[in-house]
């Protein structure tokens, strides 16, 4: 009898064991350099990590780190040395690092998010993948943010005329090019640094999509807005893993993941932005800054300043790669006027 109760006592727990939920086999310290309001980490990678562990019935799952381990320009090295397993960075941060990545920074390239950060998620897997720039990690995604516009604390910014001489805040990348030839002295920093520079009289103002008064808290600072329809900018972003760490998980779970990446993750980042910047401008409108639409001619005259850099780039960033910058920058027009069909 007692035979028969120790067995019943064994497959009851048995039983138990079997049906609590199964630890996580691997745990992905992901990393933010931006607050957890922000969209970055609100609305982007807190629900991709939610959904990493929903695909894989919590075999891998996230932790989102409380603070980044590093700033947002070592980032890439970061979670390439393995400092933390996922992140995303922002590829104009680091200059000199990336070339190709600067494809959906030109100006007038869409309205929205979504659609640039989808059509450069396509362009990029057909024409630029090969060059392998993001070699030592894993490329989940790359994505764009809103379009790019103009801020400042000093006049209204309607001609170019206006831009002369202003220190203006930039993220890196093409931006910083398109700063200087629009007549404005750009001053590279990361978003975080924006509330101190503009608060502090370093920065006159700042290029930055609509969505960033309302995150980093500027809107009391800022005294002119200017919208460029179609966006000044756009700056270029990847989602990234480490190597080691993204091929611990298992053939199985990484092929449970693989439908959250490329496409799916440009589309949801995008997706995001695009309610952010909707926030961020009713923001601004309900603060009553004063906001001038930039003109016909306005954009004219930023056009006429900035094409040089489309031939700059086709010849000596895209071509040296082995690309032709010309047809990735048709290709890619042609895909975001396509999408915004739709």
């Amino acid at each position: 009898m007692k035979g028969i109760v120790i067995s019943v006592r064994g497959f009851g727990l048995a039983a138990l064991i079997a049906s609590a939920p199964a630890a996580a086999q691997v745990i992905l310290n992901a990393s933010s350099w931006v607050s957890p309001g922000h969209p970055l980490t609100a609305t982007m990678l807190a629900p991709f990590c939610a959904d990493i562990e929903k695909a894989t019935a919590a075999r891998v799952k996230c932790n989102i780190l409380p603070k980044a381990p590093v700033g947002a320009v070592q980032t890439f090295d970061g979670v390439k040395d393995g400092l933390m397993d996922l992140s995303f960075v922002t590829h104009g941060y680091t200059p000199g690092r990336f070339a190709l990545t600067d494809a959906p920074e030109f100006p007038f390239m869409g309205d929205t998010a979504e659609v640039t950060a989808v059509a450069y998620q396509r362009i990029y897997e057909r024409m630029l993948a090969g060059a392998n720039e993001h070699r030592d990690v894993v490329l989940l995604s790359v994505f764009t943010h809103g379009p790019g516009q103009m801020y400042n604390t000093k006049r209204a910014i309607s001609a170019l005329k206006d831009l002369d001489g202003l220190k203006i805040r930039v993220g890196g990348g093409l931006v910083n090019e398109i700063t200087k030839n629009l007549g404005a002295v750009p001053m590279l920093k990361p978003a975080p640094e924006s509330y101190e520079l503009l608060s502090t009289g370093v920065a006159d103002g700042l290029f930055f999509p609509k969505e960033s008064p309302l995150s980093f808290k500027l809107v009391p600072l800022i005294r002119h807005v200017t919208y460029v329809p179609g966006g000044l900018y756009n700056v270029s972003f990847a989602w990234i893993a480490n190597q080691a760490k993204w091929n611990q998980i298992p053939e199985a779970d990484r092929k449970a993941i693989q439908p959250l990446l490329g496409e799916a993750l440009a589309r949801r980042s995008g997706r995001a932005w695009d309610a952010a910047d909707a926030k961020g401008e009713a923001a601004v409108r309900e603060a009553k800054i004063p906001i001038v639409i930039a003109s016909a001619q306005f954009r004219a005259e930023i056009k006429a300043k900035t094409d040089p850099l489309e031939r700059e780039w086709i010849e000596k960033k895209a071509r040296p790669k082995g690309v032709d910058g010309e047809a990735v920058l048709k290709a890619l027009r042609a895909e975001i006027a396509t999408l915004q069909k739709k």
